[in-house]
């Protein structure tokens, strides 16, 4: 029994003091405190090396309360410029065990969080006065431009729901909040290291433990590199000023995005440093939503941009060819309905429908295809166009690399049942062959028909990153989608987009330099149209395909075209001409009136 009795309390001692590490870690606390060291963040560049997101020094004021003693309150509130409500408050949140959980009296806690250089210095010449409070080093980020709010995205403080989701945070840390930071978030943070300090029995820092054997160093985060041009963002942004919509540029061959313009937009470093919420606060009571990201997230009627698809897929499924005419005697007029168009030649086939964006043709093209005898019903017609539509990347989100993205809208035969009872025909649904009605694009949906068209039949998913620091991009941005539609069948659309610049609605995008393929549209709206341009150049060895999406701008040819111009010039000659350079300054001059107070 005596025997028995010392082989358990051995067995027990064993298992305290080498298996289980509770103990060891409750004493190690006692005497040791692990500092977290902050990893530097992966820098941000563009396609040219130009840094966009860098990092410069700032400081986290941290505070024990159990160590806060005896201090002078309103000279600490002077050193760090804030009144004593806010001392107040800061303090009972940190308390507060429902807004900090896990709060201890005897752990460092975030008082205020990234204050500058200039920020701390008085509070650091003070701080031998402030019992319990210290200063740990951190990194601010630091933007070199003012534009590309969207793309680029901003840092916020974690929520609970990132705590809980990733265990790699605490409270107090900061994480991604949109666009890049947001979506290679995992990528741009690195990792933590930890500084082992030997406490005294007041809880007071002594020093190193071990003279720092024991401590881990932080990995720095891994740099990226975009495929943004700085240069194209910036003027995008500055044709857009006073004005709402989007550009999107893609380069056709990598499906690299080169510019991705929301307007209206904001300097970037405005939601940086302790001041982000006040200010993210403001941008979103604005009546015209500057915080939303209208290239992938606002939804539209692409309008005529959208006859190249509906010319592609007629071709394919045998519907036309280019020889097939329609009438268009100041529109499609069939059975009573009528669809307006504007004054041209009658009748028309494919390449001069495509180049004078005649409505007739393709509503006559539209309604042959879902009354066709092959396909037996309406619902099955239907289906093989939304098929194509959605072949060619609509419908559905892209996956871009940037969180958020909307899928847009295809209807299907299920919705027209519906919402008609299963009595519909082509008729019913006319809209879809000139996009409008039902059928909503994003300003990057666009973009990328553009490109694929550019392409003469295929695609790669549009993406923002060009490349990681010592990793690799998802081989959805390397590989390409190829849509269901014969080279032969794009190379007649090409031309007909080529045609629309020599003599149909894109004349003012003609070029001497290059040649340039384009397609306005006219997107109705219940207020004043939207003005629409999809296109690319060179024609036969495309460096850019672009949209541009001006809402409330009128015909497409009066905003779309000649800011798509601007853009196509400034990227494939490295800059704008003195005479582009002054109508650049004018479009960037012209305001739209919403009919809107700004707030």
């Amino acid at each position: 029994m005596v025997t028995a009795v010392v082989l358990l309390y051995v067995a027990r001692l064993f298992f305290i003091q080498i298996i289980d590490t509770r103990y060891s870690s409750s004493a190690n606390s006692n005497a040791l405190y692990r500092r977290t060291v902050y990893p530097v963040r992966g820098v941000i560049y563009d396609r040219n090396g130009k840094v966009l997101v860098g990092n410069s020094p700032s400081y986290d004021v941290m505070v024990t309360m159990r160590n806060v003693k005896g201090i002078d309150t309103l000279e600490l509130c002077r050193s760090l410029d804030i009144t004593r409500e806010f001392f107040d408050e800061r303090m009972a949140d940190i308390k507060n065990l429902r807004r900090n959980p896990g709060y201890s009296s005897y752990t460092r806690q975030v008082f205020m969080s990234q204050l500058s250089v200039e920020e701390v210095s008085v509070f650091r010449e003070n701080l031998f006065r402030f019992n319990g409070f210290d200063i740990e080093g951190r990194t601010l980020r630091n933007y070199s431009y003012s534009v590309g709010a969207h793309l680029l995205g901003d840092m916020g403080e974690v929520s609970k729901n990132d705590i809980e989701a990733d265990d790699y945070y605490v409270r107090g840390d900061f994480i991604g909040k949109q666009g890049v930071e947001k979506f290679y978030e995992k990528t741009l943070r690195g990792k933590k290291g930890v500084e082992i300090m030997l406490k005294d029995a007041y809880g007071r820092i002594q020093g190193s433990y071990q003279e720092g054997q024991s401590d881990i160093a932080p990995e720095p985060g891994r740099s990226v590199r975009l495929g943004v041009d700085i240069e194209l963002q910036a003027l995008g942004e500055r044709l857009m000023q006073n004005k709402i919509g989007s550009i999107v540029a893609i380069e056709p061959e990598t499906g690299e995005i080169l510019c991705m313009v929301s307007s209206p937009t904001f300097d970037p470093s405005v939601l940086k440093g302790r001041h982000r919420g006040e200010n993210y606060n403001l941008l979103a009571s604005q009546y015209d939503k500057p915080l939303l990201n209208r290239t992938i997230q606002g939804t539209y009627p692409p309008g005529s941009t959208f006859k190249t698809a509906q010319a592609l897929t007629f071709l394919q499924e045998g519907i036309i060819d280019t020889e097939t005419r329609f009438p268009c005697t100041g529109g499609f007029v069939f059975r009573g309905l009528r669809v307006g168009c504007h004054a041209h030649s009658s009748p028309l086939s494919l390449l001069p429908a495509i180049a004078t964006s005649c409505n007739g043709f393709f509503c006559w093209g539209y309604y042959r295809m879902i009354g066709a005898d092959k396909y037996r019903t309406p619902q099955a017609a239907l289906t093989v166009w939304k098929d194509y539509m959605v072949d060619m990347g609509f419908g559905y989100a892209l996956g871009v690399d940037l969180p958020g993205e909307a899928r847009g809208m295809i209807p299907n035969s299920d919705y027209y049942d519906r919402h008609y009872n299963k009595s519909w025909n082509g008729l019913t649904t006319i809209s879809n062959a000139i996009g409008q009605g039902e059928v909503t694009l994003t300003p990057l949906q666009i973009a990328n028909l553009g490109a694929t068209i550019a392409n003469r039949g295929f695609y790669i998913t549009p993406h923002v990153v060009k490349e990681i620091e010592g990793g690799e991009l998802d081989s959805i941005y390397t590989t390409r989608h190829y849509v269901r539609v014969d080279r032969e069948n794009y190379e007649k659309v090409v031309q007909g987009m080529r045609l629309s610049v020599l003599e149909g609605t894109c004349r003012t995008a003609n070029s001497r330099e290059y040649q340039v393929c384009g397609k306005t549209g006219t997107a109705e709206n219940k207020d004043k149209d939207h003005s629409v341009f999809m296109g690319f150049a060179p024609m036969d060895n495309p460096k850019i395909a672009i949209a541009v999406y001006v809402e409330n701008g009128g015909f497409g040819a009066v905003y779309g075209v000649p800011i798509g111009a601007l853009m196509m010039e400034q990227y494939l000659t490295g800059g704008l001409s003195e005479e582009s350079e002054a109508k650049a300054q004018a479009f960037s001059e012209r305001r739209i009136d919403y009919g809107k107070e700004e707030r």
